[in-house]
């Protein structure tokens, strides 16, 4: 193997430990299910990463600003809350609140009747889908509504954006004139529960991104986040992590109830996110492609907007949700490369 292969931003090194551990998880799978649940990982491994393809291209930007011990962190810790907590013990602690039933009770029925811990977790959409698509249409219009925001992919459009943000907390009143309308129109028995969901989503964004820009704030000559910054930066990208896997843990119940296997093929995806997110941030790529961040955020807007529709019993196809990331960014990395031959052609 050459010196060049072995270099450390060199593809395999970032996703071999990917690749190893979604080889060796698939034979453990394989043994014990045979073929059949060996084909239900690799689509739920599919599943997760057109998800959070785009989550990839967010984190990636978050990420560059943080020191390489974090970003090591951010691969390993990270990814024990990714599997453990956001797969599993959330999930599980939300049907324990939906259904009023103790922890120890819950974890029978995941593990013994999957088929009652799906449905009981699919009563307690109301609550994810509020909350997740509050916290990403947040994520959204905080990136647009920035009037120091002076590159456009989508001119027409971004440009006004843009200028709404000259307006002190703009985009706090639409997300929370959004969250009064959920009150008033979604159905009478979730109307509670949604809007304390969507508030709780709001709020939180808002909570780390100002504790994030504070700690930031007292390192601005620094070329690494750390300490307490890189810490809240951390935070913001498990938040995010979250909001993007909760509705992937439904949808993965529409393709088995095996929980051990939901949280094996998700985990496994949710590596593979974390690793492409670290090759972005390696590579600079965020810098090579000029609208590559523009399209992850529209597509993060375009899952938001899909969680709250299903707050009105509109759900589109998993297969359909899950291309919008890879839609937006792949013509985002296009209209980028595009605009960069028509530039070169004009000097």
């Amino acid at each position: 193997m050459t010196a060049t292969m072995l270099h450390k931003n060199h593809p395999l090194r970032i996703f071999g430990i990917s690749a190893l551990f979604t080889v060796a998880l698939g034979v453990v799978v394989t043994m014990y299910g045979g073929l059949v649940d060996l084909w239900l990982y690799a689509i739920l491994v599919v599943l997760e990463v057109t998800f959070s393809f785009d989550n990839a291209v967010i984190n990636s930007k978050i990420l560059s600003r943080m020191s390489r011990l974090w970003q090591t962190i951010f691969l390993t810790v990270g990814i024990i809350i990714a599997v453990f907590i956001v797969r599993f013990a959330l999930p599980i602690i939300i049907v324990m609140f939906a259904g009023s039933t103790g922890f120890s009770q819950v974890i029978d029925m995941a593990l013994n009747h999957p088929e009652q811990y799906s449905q009981t977790l699919h009563q307690a959409a109301p609550v994810i889908n509020a909350f997740g698509g509050a916290f990403l249409l947040m994520l959204g219009t905080s990136y647009f509504i920035d009037r120091k925001k002076d590159i456009h992919w989508l001119s027409h459009i971004e440009s006004r954006l843009a200028q709404a943000g000259k307006y002190e907390n703009f985009k706090a009143l639409i997300m929370l004139g959004l969250a009064l309308i959920l009150y008033i129109t979604v159905d009478e028995a979730h109307r509670t529960i949604v809007l304390v969901s969507a508030l709780f989503g709001i709020v939180l964004h808002m909570l780390l991104e100002v504790m994030g820009a504070y700690f930031a704030h007292h390192q601005s000559n620094a070329k690494e986040l750390v300490g307490w910054a890189a810490f809240m930066s951390f935070l913001y990208l498990e938040v995010l992590d979250s909001s993007f896997s909760l509705d992937g843990v439904i949808g993965a119940f529409a393709i088995t109830p095996d929980v051990l296997l939901i949280m094996a093929g998700l985990g496994i995806g949710a590596l593979w996110v974390r690793s492409l997110t670290i090759y972005l941030v390696r590579t600079h790529t965020l810098g090579k492609y000029r609208y590559l961040e523009h399209g992850a955020h529209w597509a993060i807007f375009a899952l938001g907007a899909v969680m709250v529709l299903k707050l009105y019993h509109v759900e589109p196809p998993e297969w359909m949700v899950g291309s919008l990331g890879i839609v937006f960014v792949m013509t985002a990395v296009i209209s980028s490369i595009l605009e960069r031959r028509r530039k070169s052609h004009a000097s």
